[in-house]
């Protein structure tokens, strides 16, 4: 790696570590010649993958394409420049997972989806209206319930009825000691 100091093309690694949960690497460098110290950051990136999109066309896959969405759904909502990275990480983890040369652009959306839907329900509800094309309230009102259906379903989950758990008794004694009750 060429020091950005000098010029020079020989550098040493001083250190690495495994960062955005294992899927990039940071390295501590030094300059054998003036000993400037630099970081760099090696990524993992998706090569040789073709989309194929909704009309038929075949285009290779972009990671600025999937930023670019997932930047639109988080307009104006909390999310860190870490955290946003770890997400595109993950989809695109999920992405080479399926082993495929070629992948349908609706199967991006899925995964995509599958991911917003635990970062950030707002996100999702916004990403979803475009990807799915909803074209009247009621296709929004839908998608919103069926997000919100798990929810409910939690917080009117009854407990388990084990029947009455029996008490304890107790006896006092002569000493002023509580003990179990023969039964």
């Amino acid at each position: 790696m060429k020091c950005p100091a000098c010029h020079k093309l020989d550098t040493r690694v001083m250190d690495s570590r495994l960062i955005e949960d294992g899927m990039a690497i940071r390295r501590r460098r030094e300059c054998t010649r003036c000993d400037f110290r630099f970081s760099t950051v090696e990524e993992t990136e998706i090569l040789n993958l073709t989309v194929i999109k909704r009309d038929g066309r075949r285009e290779p896959y972009s990671r600025d394409k999937l930023e670019v969405g997932l930047r639109r759904s988080f307009q104006k909502l909390p999310i860190t420049q870490d955290e946003f990275k770890r997400l595109v990480n993950r989809i695109e983890r999920d992405i080479q997972i399926t082993g495929r040369q070629e992948i349908k652009s609706a199967d991006i959306g899925d995964i995509l989806m599958k991911h917003l839907k635990r970062a950030n329900q707002v996100a999702y509800i916004r990403f979803a209206s475009v990807y799915r094309s909803f074209k009247d309230v009621e296709t929004f009102q839908r998608e919103l319930h069926s997000l919100l259906k798990p929810a409910r379903q939690r917080r009117t989950a009854k407990p388990m009825a084990d029947g009455p758990r029996p008490r304890l008794r107790t006896q006092s004694s002569a000493g002023g000691h509580n003990r179990r009750a023969k039964r």
